[in-house]
């Protein structure tokens, strides 16, 4: 058996990459005015063609796929399958309920589309997250300081014990029993990448808002890295790349890739 946070070491190790590439395709960004489910799918799968040795993870977003009904999670078990345990699929559902509906949904999440992790959100406690940490070779990625510009409203509120952010991370240090559990921290707050670091030294990281979002890569990349491991979420500025061929997705992949290789490596 190997522990997910071993699993995704690994990966990261192997591939010389620390790249998540978020998979958000609608139609809508696809100029598509026909509304086809098939042209997305399509996309989709040239993503994935375009980038699967260069990436660790993949991030299907639910809300992009629940959209379509049925077809939508065919589309999204299809992709599961197409991608066949090559890359770590995470399970962008930001999930978070009491006890036993948790329990449903992890067992949807795991065992019958047969994701690797998903991204939890924590406001219910620790049992709405204690059903999706059970198995040691699943892992799950609790939202902690996200990258969206109301972020602060809730997150930085504070607590006797410090801001809430904080106690979520120190609560998401106590449930790692399993090696397991990771943390979704915004690119576009990097002092607080830095704090959250320092109160949780060993649990991976999942940094978005690179890109459209205007978060700060460097910093996200030095401070996500500081002793555990970090991957850095990309959706938009790769998968709708340049003209959305081919080459520039792959070619847009290639160029965060080498610019995450010399901050490593500077």
């Amino acid at each position: 058996m190997i522990f997910f946070a071993r699993r995704l070491h690994q990966q990261i190790i192997e591939k010389n990459s620390h790249l998540c590439i978020g998979l958000d395709v609608s139609p809508e960004a696809l100029n598509d005015e026909s509304q086809s489910i098939d042209k997305v799918i399509d996309h989709s799968i040239k993503v994935i063609d375009a980038t699967f040795d260069l990436a660790v993870c993949y991030k299907p977003n639910f809300a992009f796929f629940e959209r379509w009904g049925a077809d939508g999670f065919k589309w999204l078990e299809n992709i599961v399958d197409y991608i066949n345990g090559k890359n770590i699929l995470i399970a962008d559902a930001k999930r978070g309920d009491i006890g036993n509906t948790a329990q449903q949904y992890a067992e949807s999440i795991f065992d019958h589309f047969g994701f690797d992790a998903v991204t939890l959100s924590p406001y219910m406690g620790s049992d709405s997250i204690k059903p999706f940490i059970e198995n040691p070779e699943k892992g799950v990625f609790i939202l902690c300081r996200t990258s969206n510009s109301s972020a602060a409203e809730l997150q930085d509120l504070q607590t006797g014990t410090g801001l809430l952010y904080e106690q979520v991370t120190k609560l998401s240090v106590e449930l790692n029993k399993n090696d397991n559990v990771g943390l979704v921290v915004g690119a576009t707050a990097p002092s607080e990448i830095k704090k959250i670091r320092e109160l949780a030294p060993d649990l991976p990281l999942l940094i978005p808002g690179i890109g459209a979002q205007g978060g700060d890569l460097e910093k996200s990349m030095q401070y996500g890295n500081a002793n555990g491991d970090a991957i850095i979420n990309i959706s938009r500025g790769i998968i709708f790349a340049g003209d959305k061929s081919s080459k520039a997705i792959r070619a847009a992949t290639q160029n965060y890739l080498n610019q995450m290789q010399r901050i490593m490596n500077g």
